[in-house]
């Protein structure tokens, strides 16, 4: 089976996020994110340069939960894909785009948190999927490791 890979979109929560409903009665979340540019030096240092910034939207459940969750600052890995569209501003059509997250989640490697892993009802998690891998007591590991002359 071939590996499924979509659009990513790192950054931060530039502005505070927005609820709204779309004509089919489904939450959708909108925010301001920014992205973070650096230019790479000859001495191997790195600039920071200015932030761009873009919109993101996501839908539904995952909107829902992305209100409850995303405040101004914090760091976020989301993917998707990026939706061209136009809109009339001043009487001309200007091309506009954003980045429609499927899924969204803080970034670890910027953000301290605490992982709630109780099952949510419904559905979402597959019956037989791997759960986390069972911890080897060190007394376990040792003994394995002399059968294995190591």
């Amino acid at each position: 089976m071939a590996l499924h890979t979509q659009q990513s979109l790192s950054g931060f929560i530039a502005a505070e996020p927005q609820q709204s409903v779309t004509e089919n009665g489904d939450t959708r979340f909108y925010v301001r994110v920014g992205q973070p540019h650096f230019r790479r030096e000859s001495d191997g240092s790195f600039t920071e340069l200015e932030p761009t910034f873009h919109d993101l939207v996501t839908y539904r459940a995952t909107a829902d939960r992305a209100l409850t969750r995303f405040a101004k600052g914090d760091s976020f890995i989301a993917e998707g894909y990026v939706r061209t569209f136009q809109v009339e501003r001043d009487g001309a059509l200007i091309e506009r785009e954003e980045f429609v997250a499927k899924k969204i989640g803080h970034d670890l490697a910027r953000t301290n948190y605490d992982v709630d892993r109780s099952r949510r009802s419904g559905g979402g998690i597959e019956e037989d999927s791997p759960g986390p891998r069972p911890v080897v007591a060190p007394a376990q590991v040792r003994a394995d490791s002399a059968v294995l002359g190591i």
